[in-house]
């Protein structure tokens, strides 16, 4: 009965909930239409709250850690509906109370506004300044239940909300019936973090773009990233449990500088911008 009750209300809430769409979600490739675009991008129209049962128990607080600010996520300022952001260049102590919505499955699976894929039962958010990716905590006012979330989107654009929740995360905080809720916001301050720059203490030299367990199919992307990347790429073996996988690899690279420019690059030619490695 709940769950029919969630589904139900997923679909009705459609006003009232998600919203939040990452910054490059909103810009259409050439040639097709922003409706187009959202047509082949989602495969469903409307938002709604997953299938599978949800608990206040069953959302894991995100942990925070000093993860380095790169390009992704953080053009700064970026227009949305003719409206000019600035993301936060300091975020230390920040504090505001305002409306959060939540968004679902329609999301599921598919990429934030830094390459992160979206779990909607997980604790995440999309805020519009906060820095990518970034920790808060969240607090309803109504009933003074609160969440730790990982802020990895850009959204909400809709009227005057101040930050989209994953669904998980709505569930937590006990608005998800209802669809938005009053809360505060407050960002964590982590040690360790240089904003868009590497964490203190760990130099990312080396950027993962994939492992293949076909040696072909590492050489087919090493030939297409090095069509036009200026760094090197290279092809890097490993034993993965008895089995042999093959690892693209760009680098090395001299600063965060350099890894922040070959990541928008990566962005730029519709690749992922890798995992960084020391």
């Amino acid at each position: 009965m709940l769950r029919a009750l969630l589904v139900g209300l997923g679909a009705a809430l459609l006003l009232l909930a998600c919203s939040s769409r990452g910054v490059k979600d909103l810009e259409s490739p050439a040639g097709k239409s922003g409706d187009e675009y959202q047509a082949t991008r989602y495969s469903q129209s409307r938002d709604a709250a997953p299938l599978k049962h949800l608990g206040p128990d069953d959302v894991i607080d995100a942990v925070p850690r000093a993860d380095p600010i790169l390009v992704a996520g953080n053009q700064s300022p970026y227009s949305v509906n003719g409206v000019n952001y600035e993301v936060l260049k300091d975020y230390r102590n920040y504090r505001e109370q305002g409306t959060a919505s939540w968004y679902g499955s329609k999301f599921h699976g598919h990429e934030t506004s830094n390459g992160e894929i979206f779990d909607t039962y997980g604790a995440s958010a999309a805020h519009k300044t906060l820095p990518i990716p970034s920790y808060a905590r969240v607090t309803n006012l109504d009933n003074g239940r609160s969440v730790v979330v990982r802020v990895n989107d850009r959204g909400p654009f809709h009227g005057n909300r101040l930050i989209d929740l994953s669904y998980g995360a709505a569930v937590k905080l006990g608005y998800m019936e209802k669809g938005t809720a009053s809360v505060e916001v407050e960002a964590l301050n982590i040690a360790g973090v240089d904003d868009r720059r590497d964490a203190p203490g760990t130099h990312y030299r080396f950027l993962q773009l994939g492992a293949f367990g076909a040696e072909t199919s590492a050489q087919r992307l090493q030939a297409e990233l090095q069509g036009f990347l200026q760094t090197p790429v290279f092809i890097s073996e490993v034993d993965a449990g008895g089995k042999l996988l093959y690892r693209v690899r760009v680098g090395p690279v001299a600063d965060s500088d350099e890894l922040a420019l070959v990541q928008q690059q990566l962005l730029d030619e519709g690749y992922s911008q890798g995992q960084p490695l020391p």
